[in-house]
C-alpha cells in the first residue's frame, strides 16, 4: 500500500519533537519533485501548494512524533493487520497524516498542505505559525478513530513545580535501596486517561509510603503528554524493603555513606495524595470533561521538579483545575509556573462538517460527530484563521505515545479514500 510505504519513508527521518531540519529538507525536495511551492516559516512549519493555486481545502498534520527515547528511529513491523514498532512508539500519530498528504501531492491535488512542528510538546508550531492560508476549509488528519469526525477538543495547560527543600543529614545506620517501577503500558494522557492505566509515579509513591524512609533521589515519566510507564527512587531505610508487585523491583545498594541529601518529605506527601486522572465527565458529549496527569518527576542536585498536564473541554474548568493544582503544590513547598496553554475547541456543526459527514456516510453509515479529550491544533487554527471551517478525521490508532502504539492497516486505506472524496467535493 502506497500510504504505508510513504509512512515508512518518513519514519526513517528523525522527527522527535524539537527536530526539524531533516524533515524540512525532505519536504522541500519532495514538493519540488511534484511541482509544489514550499514555504517554511520561522517556527519551522511547512506549507506546500501549487503555483497560482485555487485551493479551497487545506490538509493539515503535525510532523513531530513522541519518542520515548530521544533520537530513536522506529523500526516498523506489520503484525496481524496492524503496523507496530519494535521497542518504541510507532509515530502513526501523526506520521500517517503526513503520509496521506504526501500521497495527495503525488496525485497532484490542488490543496494547501500544512505540516506543523512540535505539536507533541505544546502545539508550538501552531501557536507560532506565520503562514497565509487561502482555503475555506481545513481537514486535520490527527484523529485516531475511524468512524468518527472530530469537531471539538480539550484545551490544556502544562504545570511545572520545583521543590528545593533538601537537607544534608547523617546516615544513622540506614541501608540504601533502589525501587524501580517498570514495564507499565503507558499511554496518551488525554485519550487514555480514563482507561485505568497505572501511573508509574503514583505507584512508586504508594510503595514508598508503606515504609518510614528518607528519599534521596526520585525520577520518572518520559513525556509531559504521556502516562508514565516507569519510575525509580533511591531511599534510605532502617528496615528491609520488599514488594510482591511484578512491576516493581527493589534492590539493596551496597554503598555505605556517612551523610546523604534527604529530599523534602512533603514531596512524597504530595505524590501520595494527589488525585491523578479524570476529574470530571461530560455526559452530553460522552467524553472526559477535565483531567490531570502527573507526567514527570526528576531530581537534579538538591531540586525536585514535577511536570503535570491539565486538560478540559471547558476553558473555565481548565482555569479552575490549574488554580487548584497550583495552590496544592504551593502548600507542599513547590514553586510553580505554567506554560503551553492552548484553548478548548468548542464543538461546532457547520457547512463543512455537514459535507464531510455526508461523504463519510457513503463509506461508513455509522460515522458520528464527536469531541475528544485531547489537544488538537484545530483549536488554535480556529483562533488564527477565524474564517476557516475545520474538522478532523484519521485511521484507527491505538495506544499512541507508548511502546504498544499500533495502527490498523485496513483503516489507513479506508480513510485515504474518504480524504480523496472530500478533496474532490469541496
Amino acid at each position: 500500500m502506497r500510504i504505508i510505504e510513504l509512512f515508512k519513508t518518513i519514519t526513517s527521518i528523525p522527527r522527535c519533537s524539537g527536530t526539524h531540519q531533516p524533515f524540512i529538507e525532505f519536504i522541500q525536495q519532495f514538493s519540488s519533485q511534484y511541482n509544489y511551492i514550499c514555504t517554511v516559516d520561522l517556527a519551522n512549519n511547512i506549507l506546500c501548494h501549487k503555483e497560482n493555486t485555487q485551493a479551497t481545502l487545506c490538509l493539515q498534520s503535525h510532523y513531530d512524533i513522541v519518542c520515548l527515547e530521544d533520537g530513536k528511529i522506529p523500526i516498523i513491523i506489520e503484525d496481524d493487520g496492524y503496523l507496530k514498532a519494535k521497542d518504541s512508539t510507532l509515530g502513526a500519530d501523526n506520521g500517517i497524516g503526513c503520509a496521506y498528504m504526501l500521497a495527495m501531492m503525488q496525485d497532484g491535488y490542488d490543496c494547501e498542505f500544512l505540516f506543523t512542528c512540535d505539536e507533541e510538546i505544546g502545539l508550538i508550531g501552531a501557536n507560532n505559525i506565520n503562514l497565509s492560508l487561502h482555503s475555506s476549509y481545513m481537514l486535520n488528519l490527527d484523529s485516531e478513530e475511524e468512524g468518527s469526525i472530530c469537531i471539538g477538543c480539550a484545551g490544556g495547560i502544562d504545570i511545572f513545580a520545583t521543590n528545593n527543600n533538601s537537607q544534608l543529614i547523617p546516615n544513622n545506620q540506614k541501608d540504601l535501596y533502589e525501587i524501580v517501577v517498570d514495564n507499565l503500558d503507558g499511554g496518551h494522557s488525554g485519550v487514555d486517561i480514563d482507561k485505568n492505566i497505572p501511573n508509574a509515579i503514583k505507584l512508586l509513591a504508594q510503595t514508598i509510603k508503606e515504609y518510614d524512609v528518607d528519599i534521596l533521589d526520585i525520577n520518572g515519566g518520559q513525556r509531559i503528554n504521556s502516562i508514565p510507564k516507569s519510575a525509580k527512587a533511591i531511599i534510605a531505610s532502617s528496615n528491609p524493603i520488599a514488594t510482591t508487585n511484578p512491576n516493581i523491583t527493589i534492590s539493596k545498594i551496597d554503598t555505605k555513606t556517612q551523610h546523604y541529601k534527604k529530599l523534602d518529605p512533603k514531596i512524597l506527601d504530595f505524590l501520595y495524595i494527589f488525585s491523578n486522572g479524570v476529574r470530571g465527565y461530560d455526559n452530553e458529549l460522552n467524553v472526559v470533561l477535565s483531567s490531570i496527569n502527573l507526567a514527570i518527576i526528576s531530581t537534579n542536585y538538591d531540586a525536585v521538579k514535577i511536570e503535570l498536564s491539565a486538560r478540559s473541554m471547558d476553558n473555565d474548568e481548565l482555569q479552575i483545575l490549574t488554580k487548584e493544582t497550583t495552590v496544592l503544590l504551593d502548600y507542599f513547598g513547590f514553586e510553580v509556573t505554567t506554560s503551553g496553554k492552548y484553548p478548548a475547541w468548542k464543538p461546532m456543526h457547520n457547512d463543512f462538517t455537514t459535507k464531510v459527514l455526508d461523504i463519510y456516510k457513503k463509506h461508513n453509515p455509522s460515522v458520528k460527530l464527536e469531541a475528544i479529550h485531547a489537544g488538537l491544533e484545530c483549536a488554535i487554527f480556529k483562533d488564527k484563521y477565524p474564517n476557516i471551517q475545520i474538522c478532523s478525521i484519521g485511521p484507527n490508532i491505538y495506544f499512541p505515545h507508548s511502546n504498544n502504539e499500533k495502527c490498523e492497516i485496513s483503516s489507513i486505506d479506508n480513510i485515504y479514500k474518504i480524504i480523496q472524496d472530500i478533496a474532490n467535493a469541496v
